[in-house]
C-alpha cells in the first residue's frame, strides 16, 4: 500500500509537472535593458503597457514584466517616441536582454531607415532579412529603397549609389556617423559603401536633403551605417550566426558568420564573410562578364572600462580579387582596404550634460586594375593602374538637455589623399616597345576640419531643429604633373564653407508635418579638384580636376507628410533644390588626351545655376488575414539651366509593391513583389546619354523558421525573365549597349543561430 501511494504520488507530480510548469515559467518575470543607440545610456522613465501589467523603466534603463502569448507590449518616452513589439519581436529582444532604442530627432528627419537586424524593431523601417546580411556590396541593400538607383559598371560589385540624382562626394557616406573610405580606384570600382561590411550592420540611415551637419556637409543626404552595439551580459555567454545562399544565374555563392562572446564588462565578437559569381545571363540571353571574389573578415571588442563610460575597437578587412568591369577599360585585379575604429562614450549625471563621445578612425585602401584580361583584338596596349587612398580623422560630440530642449555639439577632422600610377606598355604603332607612366593622382590631400551644433526647440505646438556647420577645407597636390601645371598655376587652395538648416514639425494626431530649409556648401572632392587625364567620367573623355572650382551650393526645401495608425502609415516628402556653382564638366578643346583612342578631354568646372525637384511616397497597410501591403514611389527632375538640358545619371519614376504574409505564428512568410520603372526620355545629350525603355519585374519568395536556431529561404528574381537595364547602367566598353541585369534567378539560403 505504501509503494502504491508513492507511485500515485510521483504520477501526480509528472502530471502536475507536465501541465503547470509552463504556465509556472511563463509567469516568471523578465527584464529587459534599454539603451539610447546613440551614446548607449541607460533609458530611464519609459513607460509599458503589456496586457494588464505595465510599468516604468528604472535608472538603469530595466523593464520587468511576464512574459504573455498573442500580446502586444507598447512603449513610449517623450525623447524616444512610442513604439510596439509583438510576441515574436518580445521573444527575440528577451533572448538579447538588451534594446536600443533611436533618439525620435532621428525620426524628425526627412529620412529613411533600413533596419538590417531583423530583431531590433524600428518605426517606418524598411525590413532587410538575413539573407541581406551576405551581400558582397551595400549598395545592393541600398537599392531597396525607391529613390535610390545605383551607377553599375560591374556586373556584380562597385555600385555607386544615387540619390535624388545627388552621387559621388554630394552624398556623404559615413560608418557609425563618423568614418568613410576614399575610392582608391580614380573609376570608383571601390566606392565607399563597398567597404561596408552588411553583416555588422544594424541599420542603414538614409537622411534625406542638407539638413542633418552633424555628420560632415551633406549636399545631397547623408547616409550613415549604423553597426551593431556591443552587448554585455551579466554571466559570460556565447551567440553566433551562420548564413550561406546560392544564386542560380552566375552560380553566385556566397556565406556570413558571426561569434560573440558577452560578460558583464566584455563584449568580444568576431564576423567574416565571402562571395563569389561567375558571368550571368540577361533575359535576352546576353552574357554579362560578372566574375568576382570578395571577403571581409574583422573583429571589435567593447569594454565597461567603469559605471559610465565604454570603449569599443574594431578592425576590418576587405578584399576583392579578380573582378569583371564590363564598362571600363581595366578590371579590377585586386583590393585591399583596412578600417580601424575606437570610440570612447562617457555618460554623466549631471542637471544638463548627459553623454560625451569621442572616435578615432583610418580607412586605408591598396587597388590594382589592368586590362589584361580584356578580350582586345588588336591588342594595342596592356596597361595596369596602381592607386592608394587614406582616410583618418576623429569626431568628438557632446549631448546636453535643457529642459524641454537639446543640444548636440561638437567638432570633426577629416583627412583624405591619394596616389597612384598608371603603367602604359605599347604593343603595336609607333610607340611598340616603349612604357609610359602617368601620375593618377598627384598625391593629392584634402584636409577638412569643422564644429557644428544641433539644438532642438520643444515648444507645445512646434519641434524646431536649428542645425550649423562651419567648416575650412584645403586642398594641395604633393606631386603635381608638369601638364597639370601647365593648366593650372594655383593648385593649393583653401576655403571657407558655412552650412545651416532649419526644421520645423508639428503634430496633428494622426497627422505630423514638417517644414525644412537648409543652405549647404561643399568643396570640390579629390577627383573633381585632382584627377589627372583619366577617362573616369560617363563617356570616353578623359578627364582633368580643377583645384579652382569655387565651392558647390544648395538651397534645398522638403515639405514632409505623415498619416499614421495602428494599421497604416503613409509617408509624402517633397523636396525642391536650387543648385549654385554646380560642380560638372564641359569638353575642352584646348586639352590634349593622353590617349590616342580618346575622343578630347573634359575639365571639371562650375554651372551657375541647377534645379532639381522630385516626391517620395511610401505606405504601408495591415490587411487582415495575415497580410500587410508596402507601396513606394520616387521620382526626380533635374534641369542644367545653363545648358538649358536634362542634368545627366537622373533615374526615371520607379513604382515598387510588395504583398507579404505572416503565418502559423510567425514560422512562414511568403512574399510577392512587383516592380514598374517609366522609361527614361529625359536625357543628356552633353554626356551622350540616349533614351532607356520602362521595364516591370516581378519576384516571388518564402521563408520559413524551421526552428528557433533555423530559417530557411528560396525564390525567383525576376520571374517572367525581363531583358532590361536600369538607366544609371553604363554601356559596355566601346560599344552603345548598356550593361544588361540578371534575367530569371533561381535562389536558396539558410540561416542557422544559436
Amino acid at each position: 500500500m505504501k509503494s502504491q501511494n508513492i507511485i500515485l504520488n510521483l504520477t501526480l507530480s509528472l502530471v502536475f509537472a507536465i501541465f503547470c510548469m509552463p504556465t509556472i515559467l511563463a509567469q516568471e518575470k523578465t527584464q529587459v535593458q534599454l539603451l539610447d543607440a546613440t551614446d548607449l545610456s541607460p533609458i530611464e522613465g519609459a513607460t509599458f503597457q503589456y496586457e494588464k501589467q505595465t510599468g516604468i523603466s528604472d535608472k538603469d534603463g530595466i523593464i520587468t514584466f511576464t512574459l504573455l502569448e498573442n500580446e502586444v507590449m507598447t512603449l513610449s518616452h517623450i525623447n524616444y517616441g512610442s513604439w510596439q513589439w509583438d510576441e515574436n519581436e518580445l521573444k527575440s529582444i528577451i533572448d538579447q536582454k538588451v534594446y536600443y532604442r533611436e533618439p525620435s530627432i532621428v525620426n524628425l528627419y526627412p529620412v529613411t531607415v533600413i533596419a538590417v537586424n531583423p530583431v531590433k524593431h524600428i518605426d517606418d523601417a524598411i525590413e532587410i532579412k538575413y539573407q541581406e546580411r551576405m551581400e558582397h556590396d551595400a549598395a545592393a541593400i541600398l537599392n531597396q529603397v525607391p529613390a535610390l538607383n545605383s551607377i553599375r559598371k560591374s556586373g556584380n560589385y562597385g555600385f555607386d549609389p544615387v540619390f535624388r540624382g545627388f552621387k559621388y562626394d554630394q552624398l556623404n557616406i559615413v560608418l557609425n556617423g563618423a568614418q568613410s573610405a576614399t575610392a582608391a580606384c580614380p573609376n570608383r570600382m571601390d566606392p565607399p559603401t563597398s567597404q561596408m561590411a552588411p553583416n555588422m550592420l544594424e541599420r542603414i540611415e538614409i537622411l534625406k536633403g542638407p539638413y542633418a551637419l552633424r555628420y560632415g556637409s551633406s549636399v545631397g543626404g547623408t547616409i550613415n551605417f549604423v553597426t551593431n552595439k556591443d552587448q554585455f551580459t551579466q554571466e559570460q555567454e556565447v551567440h553566433g550566426r551562420l548564413s550561406s545562399a546560392y544564386q542560380s544565374n552566375g552560380d553566385v555563392l556566397s556565406s556570413e558568420g558571426h561569434v560573440g562572446l558577452s560578460t558583464h564588462k566584455t563584449a568580444i565578437n568576431i564576423f567574416g564573410a565571402w562571395a563569389q559569381g561567375n558571368d550571368y545571363k540577361a533575359g535576352n540571353d546576353q552574357t554579362i562578364p560578372a566574375n568576382f571574389e570578395r571577403g571581409s573578415f574583422g573583429t571589435s571588442l567593447g569594454f565597461k572600462v567603469a559605471a559610465n563610460q565604454q570603449l569599443s575597437l574594431s578592425a576590418t578587412y576587405n578584399f576583392a580579387r579578380d573582378v569583371d568591369f564590363a564598362a571600363l577599360p581595366m578590371d579590377l585585379r585586386s583590393d585591399d582596404t583596412w578600417m580601424f575604429n575606437a570610440r570612447h562614450d562617457m555618460t554623466f549625471n549631471k542637471e544638463k550634460l548627459k553623454s560625451w563621445n569621442t572616435t578615432l578612425y583610418g580607412s586605408f585602401v591598396d587597388h590594382v586594375m589592368d586590362n589584361l584580361s580584356k578580350n582586345l583584338n588588336p591588342r594595342m596596349m596592356n596597361a595596369s593602374t596602381d592607386a592608394k587612398t587614406y582616410n583618418y580623422g576623429g569626431r568628438t560630440e557632446g549631448y546636453w538637455i535643457l529642459g524641454n530642449d537639446k543640444l548636440y555639439s561638437g567638432a570633426d577632422m577629416r583627412i583624405e589623399g591619394a596616389q597612384g600610377e598608371r603603367t602604359r606598355e605599347f604593343l603595336m604603332g609607333p610607340m611598340a616597345g616603349n612604357t609610359a607612366f602617368d601620375n593618377v593622382w598627384q598625391k593629392a590631400q584634402i584636409s577638412k576640419a569643422a564644429i557644428f551644433g544641433e539644438y532642438h526647440l520643444n515648444s507645445k505646438a512646434f519641434h524646431y531643429v536649428l542645425s550649423a556647420r562651419l567648416e575650412l577645407n584645403h586642398a594641395k597636390a604633393k606631386d603635381p604633373s608638369n601638364e597639370f601645371e601647365q593648366v593650372y598655376s594655383e593648385i593649393d587652395n583653401t576655403q571657407f564653407n558655412p552650412s545651416i538648416s532649419v526644421g520645423v514639425v508639428k503634430k496633428l494626431n494622426p497627422i505630423e508635418l514638417g517644414l525644412w530649409l537648409g543652405r549647404v556648401q561643399r568643396s570640390g572632392g579629390l577627383t573633381e579638384r585632382f584627377i589627372n587625364f583619366f577617362p573616369v567620367g560617363q563617356d570616353p573623355y578623359e578627364l582633368v580636376g580643377n583645384p579652382e572650382l569655387k565651392p558647390e551650393v544648395n538651397n534645398q526645401m522638403d515639405v514632409t507628410f505623415q498619416w499614421g495608425t495602428k494599421k497604416s502609415v503613409i509617408n509624402l516628402d517633397v523636396f525642391i533644390s536650387y543648385m549654385q556653382n554646380y560642380i560638372s564638366s564641359f569638353i575642352d578643346p584646348a586639352l590634349t588626351p593622353r590617349l590616342p583612342s580618346s575622343p578630347g578631354v573634359r575639365r571639371y568646372a562650375n554651372i551657375d545655376d541647377a534645379f532639381k525637384t522630385g516626391f517620395e511616397i511610401n505606405w504601408t497597410q495591415e490587411l487582415g488575414f495575415g497580410l500587410h501591403h508596402q507601396l513606394g514611389i520616387a521620382y526626380t527632375y533635374a534641369e542644367d539651366l545653363e545648358r538649358n538640358e536634362p542634368l545627366p545619371e537622373i533615374a526615371p519614376l520607379d513604382f515598387r509593391y510588395a504583398l507579404k504574409g505572416s503565418y502559423f505564428n510567425g514560422k512562414l512568410h511568403p512574399e510577392a513583389s512587383f516592380r514598374q520603372v517609366l522609361r527614361q526620355h529625359r536625357i543628356s545629350e552633353e554626356f551622350g546619354e540616349t533614351e532607356t525603355p520602362a521595364f516591370s519585374l516581378v519576384d516571388v519568395k518564402v521563408q520559413y523558421k524551421a526552428s528557433k536556431s533555423l530559417r530557411l529561404e528560396a525564390g525567383v528574381t525576376n520571374v517572367f525573365d525581363q531583358a532590361y537595364y536600369e538607366h544609371l547602367n553604363r554601356s559596355v566598353t566601346g560599344t552603345n549597349t548598356p550593361i544588361y541585369d540578371p534575367g530569371r534567378n533561381f535562389f536558396v539560403s539558410a540561416n542557422f543561430t544559436f
